[in-house]
């Protein structure tokens, strides 16, 4: 691994931004009338584990012209210390384009968290590489982190050309790439050849590879060992053994992570993670932990991960970190996790939960 000596951001993304409405007090969906709204984005929610400890992070994305809904995002972004770059571009009437509505709500008890994404006519679905003047961006500018999620690299024919290309252009720079796979079959329907071929370019040149294991399999095309079981045990052993093939095939990457999470109820889940680096294995065993709202954890993970890696720490705390800032992001009802300080983050991994005064 070797991380840019010089950089303006820590982490850069390509993301398709919009809000998310989450009922109050852990409500469902059809039987409530006050809700919560935020702006979100996968891709951005990663960076907010950087962007809330002090580093610089930058969003390349795009916006409806003149839309009181763009001006929140923007405003929600500017608070979370997230730079953004992204065009403006005319709604063009009523039935033209917008950001995308994220309704979901928490759960609670053996009632499972439902979540429903509109996204017609989202904007971010036209997002092109050209709209980026990428030499500054990675070359004068510099960026240590370029993350890309298997979300926005699929969206659309055109977020898929824009991904490779930035990705392309990040690489080019000596910029890092994180890629968490994060399969969607909606977004895979009827484009699985070009998908195939674009995911396992990005693949290819990613240095961090984030995912599950049917996240590789139906990304990257392993058909892997055999599941095993559903106990978290057989999920370890089966995940070892598959990386253990991707590594062969996509070796330009570093390390290879994945999270893990048995569900016991909406309020309570097992969760735990892996990860190969270093040329060995590092594991968090599962632990049960109390959730507020579980959206939000993997990106957590990832997000705690790459500062670790930004920070210059050893292997085995980028794992300890990701695991407990995934454990923050559920804690909260923001699907991101935003840490006062590092301290806190620790406290989560040690399960020292007393009073800070």
């Amino acid at each position: 691994m070797e991380l840019r000596s010089n950089y303006k951001y820590a982490i850069a993304c390509v993301s398709s931004m919009g809000v998310r409405i989450t009922p109050e007090n852990r409500m469902a969906v059809q039987n409530s009338n006050m809700f919560y709204m935020q702006a979100t984005s996968a891709e951005t929610n990663v960076l907010n584990i950087s962007s809330s400890l002090g580093k610089q992070c930058l969003a390349l994305t795009k916006f409806v012209e003149g839309s009181p809904i763009a001006a929140f995002i923007k405003a929600q972004l500017r608070a979370r210390n997230i730079v953004f770059e992204g065009k403006d571009v005319a709604q063009g009437g009523p039935w033209g384009y917008r950001h995308q509505f994220n309704i979901a709500d928490s759960g609670f008890g053996l009632r499972a968290p439902r979540v429903w994404n509109d996204r017609t006519g989202e904007v971010g679905r036209t997002l092109s590489a050209d709209d980026f003047d990428l030499d500054r961006i990675f070359g004068e500018e510099g960026v240590g982190i370029l993350h890309l999620s298997g979300l926005i690299l699929a969206m659309s024919p055109e977020t898929t050309e824009c991904c490779v290309k930035v990705a392309e252009a990040a690489k080019k720079y000596g910029t890092l790439i994180s890629f968490d796979l994060n399969y969607r079959a909606t977004f895979w329907k009827g484009r699985e050849k070009e998908l195939s071929e674009a995911f396992k370019r990005v693949a290819s040149i990613a240095d961090i590879l984030i995912g599950n294991e049917e996240d590789f399999q139906l990304c990257l095309g392993f058909k892997g060992p055999e599941a095993g079981g559903k106990d978290l045990g057989s999920k370890i052993e089966s995940f070892k053994g598959m990386i253990s093939e991707v590594r062969k095939a996509f070796p330009n990457a570093f390390a290879y992570a994945t999270t893990l999470r048995q569900v016991v109820s909406a309020n309570e889940h097992l969760w735990g993670a892996l990860l190969w680096a270093d040329g060995k294995w590092f594991v968090e065993e599962p632990r049960p932990i109390p959730i507020m709202d579980r959206i939000g954890g993997g990106d957590g993970f990832s997000g705690g991960l790459l500062y670790g890696v930004l920070s210059g720490w050893e292997a085995e705390k980028w794992l300890q970190f990701g695991w407990a800032t995934g454990v923050l992001a559920t804690t909260s009802l923001n699907d991101y996790a935003e840490p006062a300080d590092e301290k806190q983050v620790w406290d989560i991994y040690a399960g020292n939960a007393r009073v800070q005064r």
